[in-house]
């Protein structure tokens, strides 16, 4: 008997993670035949290295025992927490009727584009999560390139000339700050002026702030939450600052000027879809959303470790030559752009930017990034997300509390004892440049 599938799935690509652990365990493979165990070089994945606070996984734990259901958008206790969160860190004023949990900030998008009449915007290069979405709901969607001199951020007048263009039905601009894979991070003015857009062209916009703690300079962030209200869905969760990915925990604050039917809208289909996301690990997230002294120093202090971070590696790969990259202000990833190599690469069969992926990744160089349409960039665009998140989160903490980095020598010292195996993997790199 043949099975057919649905059409539209096609339409989806592999998720970058699985994708790249099934490239990664047949280049192990093949090294393995040919007598190589040599160390492999993990650029590719965006997982926060650290552990989740002890605090956190202790209100898991706690409540293991709730086996119940729960109300499909959240129980109180969490939106209650949530909206608190979200006014203390942010500035947003918003109550625990405008907040939303799902399974992730995912899974949140998803129902927003399943929800939300109208196209998408989709500014390139993105997070490869965005498109495959929009491509299984048949939703249209239109890319709005960015450019390097811009730090590859959001253009007003490129965004206005699109909107003046799209001139029927509603429109959703999506807009990631801190942004994967460039770790830029928008100013108010630069919010501002893309709010006034938005505003005048009766734009909504969904903004994707995951990495929102995460930015290095922490009171320089700024929540199109509180500058563009009315329209703005804000979506975050405990993927990224707090560590804790596999909880699957997201939260969603509705636009200020969100009807009473959009909200019902939201609760029935969650309960349609899901039922309601998992309750004990609602109950945790009161803990992880609430007042803490210990989670605001975790927050500190990973917060300064990824700034060392992303600040040693991202001029380490501009040293290279023929490598320029972007200066992350937020995050665990910048875009390394290789186009200058771009004659030497085709000279060696190179020819597009997931050739670049395969290349890096083959033997005997063992590097992992992720480039090309997993980024939403051109295949002829020889870029590279580089995330620098492969060391002992755990040991970085521990190395990081002993003595606290203060000189930039410091800073340098405590990244090359942390993480090793990056700084090598870097070194990798420009040999493999070396050998075009």
């Amino acid at each position: 008997m043949k099975i057919i599938a649905e059409p539209r799935i096609d339409t989806i690509s592999m998720p970058e993670n699985v994708r790249i652990g099934l490239m990664l365990r047949e280049q192990r493979g093949s090294c393995s035949l040919r007598g190589c165990n040599e160390e492999f070089f993990g650029f590719a994945f965006g997982q926060s290295p650290f552990p989740i606070p002890k605090i956190i996984s202790d209100a898991l734990a706690a409540h293991a025992a709730k086996g119940h259901y729960s109300d499909a958008t959240g129980i109180p206790e969490v939106r209650e927490a949530i909206s608190g969160f979200y006014h203390r860190h942010f500035g947003i004023d918003t109550d625990a009727d405008r907040v939303i949990v799902g399974n992730g900030s995912k899974e949140l998008m998803f129902l927003i584009f399943s929800m939300i009449s109208g196209s998408v915007i989709l500014p390139s290069p993105s997070w490869i999560g965005y498109s495959p979405q929009l491509r299984f709901l048949g939703k249209p969607h239109h890319l709005l390139p960015t450019r390097s001199e811009n730090d590859y951020k959001i253009d007003p007048t490129d965004l206005e000339a699109l909107l003046t263009t799209l001139t029927d039905g509603q429109h959703i601009l999506l807009l990631n700050n801190p942004n994967n894979p460039t770790g830029a991070v928008y100013s108010r003015d630069e919010l501002m002026r893309i709010a006034e857009v938005c505003r005048t062209n009766g734009a909504l916009v969904l903004a994707d702030e995951i990495y929102a703690l995460t930015t290095y300079d922490i009171e320089t962030f700024v929540s199109m939450g509180t500058l563009y209200p009315e329209g703005t869905f804000v979506t975050g969760g405990l993927s990224k600052d707090r560590s804790a990915a596999g909880y699957r925990f997201g939260a969603c604050i509705l636009p200020s000027e969100s009807s009473d039917k959009i909200y019902s809208d939201f609760a029935k289909t969650a309960a349609t879809l899901y039922t309601n996301i998992t309750t004990p690990v609602q109950y945790a997230a009161i803990t992880a959303y609430s007042p803490d002294p210990a989670i605001d120093r975790y927050l500190k202090e990973t917060r300064d470790i990824h700034r060392m971070m992303g600040g040693y590696f991202s001029r380490v790969f501009s040293s290279v030559e023929g490598i320029s990259t972007t200066k992350p202000h937020g995050a665990f990833y910048f875009l390394a752009d290789l186009n200058e190599l771009k004659l030497l690469l085709e000279k060696k069969g190179i020819v597009s930017s997931n050739n670049l992926q395969k290349a890096l990744l083959a033997h005997p160089w063992h590097v992992a990034t992720v480039t090309g349409d997993a980024i939403m960039m051109p295949e002829n665009n020889f870029s590279a997300r580089i995330a620098f998140v492969d060391y002992d989160g755990s040991q970085a903490m521990k190395l990081y509390e002993k003595s606290r980095p203060r000189t930039y020598e410091e800073c340098n010292h405590f990244v090359e004892t942390a993480a090793p195996r990056m700084v090598q993997g870097v070194g990798t790199v420009k040999r493999f440049i070396e050998s075009l």
